[in-house]
């Protein structure tokens, strides 16, 4: 995909409505010769990003494949298939199918798991430079998509654990439409913060002092865990399974400050390694907002891989989060703005030491962290 900036910063910032500038206007860029016909969607934990790849299921011209890195298709059997449906505490859209429907054609039929999928896929990296295992990762994706469009279906494969390696798979995926969801980091951690204060589902804090934790060998996770103050388990195991499990118990009594110095150092950090090389962003706290935006994405989508979903029945997301603030319990949101700004230190930090100018993906991300500050300044202990 070509960029749609002149400066560094590939992303196009959606569409345009009434807050937009006159250069966020521009058409989606359609590349020369053949149009992409599949697109990948890089999204984080409760951003918003299932609801998304939903709109693209409801296509009849789409094949759908849903976290393509998940742990649980390691463990996928076609008896499981049917038993996976959103329940009433996940927050997610009804299903037409059991999420892992379309993975049907790839499970073992003698066993158990999804062919080419391993398990150290499931942790996401965040390296300069690919990882021995990347080759197999490529080959595993390329099966999934070249299987849909052998089909005439056009493969839109929902992520939760690529943002890291965003730059890796915009490589070896030069012909895919990379789609980036973003979301304001205070909204996005209180959808799992009340998970586990109210279901006793601790996975969402867990997750980001697992994925920090697991990659403290690279120089710039170690960086932000420095910078935002996060302290995480320390690896006392090669195991990345045991390492999963005192994570998770870590996470059921971690306090709030600290689960959401974690969770803040992971956003800004993916946010970092994706809005460089994605195609297209879609801000899921405008999209419940704008008709206009709503509207905009669905056209830049049929543009550029000629699929159009339809967003107009996107949540107001912004809303939800500001009439939940009385159900965030455990967590002084006055201690967050510290935190906030250390977050968009860092990432001024790292765009000073690329020597490039990356103003857009600083005003994007300036925004996100104002848009925090006001939500979570109304949470109390």
């Amino acid at each position: 995909m070509n960029p749609t900036h002149t400066s560094p910063l590939n992303a196009k910032v959606g569409p345009a409505d009434a807050s937009t500038t006159q250069s966020d206007q521009q058409s989606a860029a359609v590349p020369q010769g053949k149009r992409p016909q599949r697109i990948f969607l890089h999204t984080g934990w409760r951003s918003g990003g299932t609801w998304v790849w939903s709109r693209f299921r409801a296509l009849e011209s789409v094949s759908a494949l849903y976290e393509p890195l998940g742990a649980l298709l390691g463990e996928l059997s076609l008896d499981d298939i049917p038993d996976f449906r959103p329940d009433y505490t996940s927050g997610h859209p009804p299903l037409r199918s059991p999420y892992y429907e379309e993975y049907r054609p790839f499970v073992q039929k003698t066993g158990r798991g999804v062919n080419g999928y391993r398990k150290n896929f499931g942790i996401d990296r965040f390296g300069d430079a690919a990882g021995d295992d990347f080759p197999a990762l490529c080959s595993y994706l390329k099966n999934l998509c070249d299987f849909s469009t052998g089909n005439g279906k056009v493969p839109v494969l929902k992520f939760c654990r690529s943002q890291g390696r965003t730059p890796w798979l915009k490589r070896a995926f030069p012909d895919v439409m990379h789609a980036g969801i973003l979301r304001n980091p205070a909204s996005q951690f209180a959808s799992g913060w009340m998970l586990r204060q109210e279901w006793r589902n601790p996975f969402f804090v867990a997750a980001p002092f697992r994925v920090l934790g697991l990659n403290q060998g690279e120089p710039i996770v170690r960086q932000v865990i420095a910078m935002c103050g996060v302290k995480v388990p320390p690896v006392e195991t090669a195991s990345e399974e045991a390492y999963t499990v005192a994570c998770t118990r870590y996470a059921q009594t971690a306090e709030g400050v600290e689960a959401y110095r974690a969770f803040v150092a992971l956003w800004i950090l993916c946010a970092w390694r994706m809005l460089n090389d994605v195609d297209l962003l879609l801000d899921t706290d405008r999209l419940g907002q704008s008709p206009a935006y709503a509207a905009g994405l669905r056209s830049e989508f049929q543009a550029a891989t000629g699929v159009a979903p339809d967003f107009s029945a996107a949540r107001n997301l912004v809303d939800e989060a500001t009439r939940n603030v009385r159900r965030m319990s455990e967590i002084d949101g006055r201690l967050l703005r510290p935190i906030n700004f250390s977050a968009r230190k860092f990432l001024l930090a790292q765009i000073e030491a690329s020597g490039g100018s990356q103003s857009p993906i600083a005003e994007i991300v300036r925004q996100k962290l104002s848009l925090a500050d006001e939500i979570s300044g109304q949470w109390r202990y």
